[in-house]
């Protein structure tokens, strides 16, 4: 498995390794740092190989379709593990690195895996920064269109998170019986339904997950000012960080809402789950766009579990 961010934690990808491992498979797992961690660790029955990272060649992954600095860094990567390891099959997390996935299958003779953990071509059209005209051109909307097309038809196995995903993919040509869906569902072994209750004296909204404007909490933000005054216990937790947050405290301070709305940070898996059990109503306001109509996330099938009502917005991935 390759994966262009630190790991752990994953939710998703842990989950999958988890599910390999039991079936009998050897799971490696290939994945940058900025931390300095181990280069190599053992991890719940599953090798993690890590290489330092440069912020610069990082960031140039922005535009990798026409600059292959972010390319270049991997190739060199996968290929020392390659020539120390025996492999059957290369799994890619995510569009981006598609290309150096399929390099790596035809020179080392694997199976090509490709899982797609977003519409990532539609996910760049709603990401702040390619708004700007030089990001439009370092991240060209029909350039990754065709670059998704490519590496689908040429994976052996496309993996999607849900059925809308599949039918996009199947209408633009991919064949069919090579598109498989293993969705973002709850994992039960890793998550308690929490012991915690709410608290009587408030009315506590929740959100938990990544922080971008496509999330839609600035409208949830905006709307809580209509009752702030009909009703004073109401009030938002936000757990996650991404970035949109600064935009969103500045909202908040703008909205005079402070005491209302608390930027928790970011929370392990168990702190969430204590979250989790002190909400009343739990949320999901992701802006309607190609990408969120297409994708599905980790947290609706977690505020189900927990038993929490849900708000959410009419995406078709929550309706």
């Amino acid at each position: 498995m390759v994966l262009d961010h630190e790991f752990p934690p994953d939710i998703r990808v842990e989950n999958e390794i988890e599910a390999l491992i039991k079936n009998g498979n050897e799971v490696h797992l290939a994945c940058l740092t900025f931390k300095n961690r181990e280069v190599s660790e053992i991890i719940n029955d599953c090798k993690v190989h890590r290489k330092q990272i440069n912020k610069l060649i990082y960031k140039a992954s922005v535009g990798v379709l026409k600059f292959p600095f972010y390319f270049n860094f991997w190739r060199k990567f996968m290929k020392d593990i390659m020539t120390k390891e025996t492999f059957d099959a290369i799994h890619i997390h995510d569009l981006p690195l598609a290309q150096v996935g399929f390099e790596m299958s035809e020179e080392f003779n694997l199976k090509f895996n490709l899982d797609l953990h977003e519409n990532w071509p539609a996910l760049l059209r709603v990401a702040i920064h390619t708004q700007s005209l030089l990001g439009k051109f370092l991240s060209n909307d029909k350039q990754w269109q065709r670059y998704e097309l490519k590496y689908c038809n040429l994976a052996d196995n496309v993996i999607v998170v849900v059925d809308e995903a599949k039918k996009r993919l199947s209408d633009a040509g991919i064949r069919d019986n090579k598109i498989h869906i293993v969705s973002n569902t709850l994992n039960l072994r890793h998550f308690k339904i929490p012991n915690e209750k709410p608290d009587s004296k408030f009315i506590t909204l929740l959100y938990a997950g990544g922080i971008n404007k496509h999330r839609g909490l600035q409208y949830v933000i905006k709307g809580l000012r209509y009752y702030k005054e009909r009703d004073r216990k109401i009030r938002l937790w936000i757990l996650g960080t991404g970035s949109y947050v600064e935009e969103l405290k500045e909202l908040v301070e703008t909205e005079n809402l402070g005491g209302k709305v608390f930027f928790e940070g970011w929370k392990n898996y168990k702190e969430m789950q204590i979250y989790f059990g002190k909400s009343d109503i739990c949320l999901i306001p992701h802006v309607k766009s190609d990408h969120t109509d297409s994708t599905i996330p980790h947290k609706i099938f977690q505020y189900m579990y927990a038993g929490k009502p849900m708000i959410v917005s009419n995406c078709d991935q929550s309706t």
